[in-house]
């Protein structure tokens, strides 16, 4: 807040009684996201209450002017990259059918694509270098530019290329902002934030779902969606307003980090992220082609189906964030990856309303991954290569999700059962549990200066940093 003030006020009544009246009056300072937590915060600061805890609704740790400042920013730039992510995804089925390829094309299509890596490891060393703002900033609006080139695609496989190089820019971008939030936000409050952004990006997912039907008018209409990027370079001026350089990256420490420390982290967390990837990724990307083709659906309907799915997936976030601040990130992160596989395997092998039950709870479960696992890639590296290190972890992601895609797109094609494809694969999130619960550390609670010693402020004089 920028201001607050409270009154209370007794006035005696005359017959032995007193009534206790208070006035609150503030402002509140919160850039971009103010205007959501507007009425919730009049009844919260309106009550009275015996306890002091947070409200649910909010971060489970007090959040400073410049981290709500940030914050804003950050939440700006992830619908934009959920826009931008998801559409390939969306679309591909109907571009696959203009240029009359089927479901093998499509999975070598969506693997090839993964290899935007190899461009974003080389943009995100300079994350390190320059800072988390540049990229973050800066791959976003190119991404935007380059994801149009791809209504002027001839083919297939020039789709997917003019998309390796897009998603390049937006993946080194979505690795940067997600090293600002984890740099920025305080040690009870970082798996919070970070799920509060993958719900903003879901929302920019959200738009490219909305907009789906607009595939149905025509062979060709699907152009239209890659188009519509260029809109979002106004959401990317409004979080670069807002959006400040991390204070650790301005202040870090230039001591190297132990090489077998940060290579026993690298290897477990990038094992992590291959198994997680064999899974999540095929799940995701041939929904729309299995609901077409298995279950006949149409543009409009594969939205609704889409829209009514995920939105569970919002309390899942929500509730998966608190809860790995509060409670611990393994316990939430195992529930979270088993419930999501066992709902993804069932939804793909049976139809009519059990499907979408079975598909609703696996965006429940599965949604309280992104905070659970995906913070302990910015808490297990030290500043100076926290950066190139959660590039190296999404490379390892990357190549789980080519193995998933192919697998998947092989099966399905070879049997015509994508239960079966799913059933294969699910040795992924198996393997990723045992892995939580055998090697994971516990980072909760823990300041990253905690859990990197090296960034530890020198003992003359160093000033201390949240």
């Amino acid at each position: 807040m920028s201001s607050y003030r409270r009154t209370v006020r007794l006035r005696p009544e005359g017959d032995g009684t007193t009534t206790v009246t208070q006035e609150v009056v503030y402002v509140l300072d919160a850039p971009l996201v103010g205007w959501l937590l507007r009425a919730p915060a009049r009844r919260h600061l309106g009550a009275v209450r015996a306890e002091d805890r947070p409200p649910w609704w909010g971060p489970p740790d007090v959040l400073d002017a410049p981290a709500w400042a940030a914050l804003g920013g950050l939440l700006a730039l992830a619908m934009v990259v959920g826009y931008l992510g998801t559409l390939l995804t969306q679309t591909i089925t109907y571009s696959a059918k203009e240029f009359h390829n089927g479901t093998g094309a499509e999975g070598v299509a969506l693997a090839a694509v993964r290899c935007d890596i190899l461009l974003a490891l080389g943009l995100i060393t300079i994350a390190d270098r320059r800072g988390r703002r540049l990229v973050a900033l800066g791959g976003t609006a190119i991404g935007c530019v380059l994801t149009a080139l791809g209504a002027l695609a001839p083919s297939l496989a020039w789709l997917a290329a003019s998309q390796v190089v897009a998603r390049g820019f937006v993946t080194a971008a979505t690795i940067a902002a997600g090293v600002l939030a984890a740099e920025i936000m305080p040690k009870g409050a970082r798996a919070w934030a970070l799920g509060i952004g993958a719900m903003s990006g879901a929302i920019g997912a959200g738009v490219a779902v909305a907009a789906l039907p607009v595939a149905g008018i025509d062979r060709r209409a699907w152009r239209l969606l890659y188009v519509g990027a260029l809109a979002w370079l106004a959401m990317v001026a409004v979080a670069r307003s807002h959006l400040p350089e991390s204070g650790r990256f301005v202040h870090r420490q230039h001591v190297p980090e132990p090489t077998s420390v940060r290579r026993a982290r690298l290897m477990l967390l990038a094992s992590a992220n291959f198994l997680l990837q064999v899974f999540v990724t095929p799940s995701s990307e041939f929904q729309n082609e299995y609901l077409r083709r298995a279950r006949h659906f149409s543009p409009s309907r594969i939205a609704l189906f889409t829209f009514v799915t995920v939105l569970p997936g919002a309390i899942g976030i929500v509730a998966g964030g608190r809860l790995a601040d509060t409670h611990g990130r393994r316990q939430v992160a195992v529930v979270a990856v088993g419930g999501a596989a066992l709902g993804a395997v069932i939804a793909y092998s049976i139809g009519g309303w059990p499907m979408w039950l079975a598909a609703a709870t696996a965006a429940l479960t599965g949604a309280a991954v992104t905070p659970a696992l995906t913070v302990y890639g910015p808490e297990l590296f030290a500043t100076a290569g926290r950066g190139r290190a959660n590039g190296l972890l999404t490379a390892a992601g990357r190549a789980g999700a080519i193995v998933g895609l192919l697998l998947v797109g092989w099966i399905s094609q070879s049997h015509n059962r994508f239960g079966l494809a799913f059933a294969v694969i699910a040795i992924g999130p198996i393997g990723l549990i045992v892995l939580i619960v055998r090697a994971f550390p516990e980072t909760a609670h823990r300041s990253l200066e905690e859990l990197n010693p090296v960034d530890q402020p020198a003992d003359r004089g160093g000033e201390s940093l949240r």
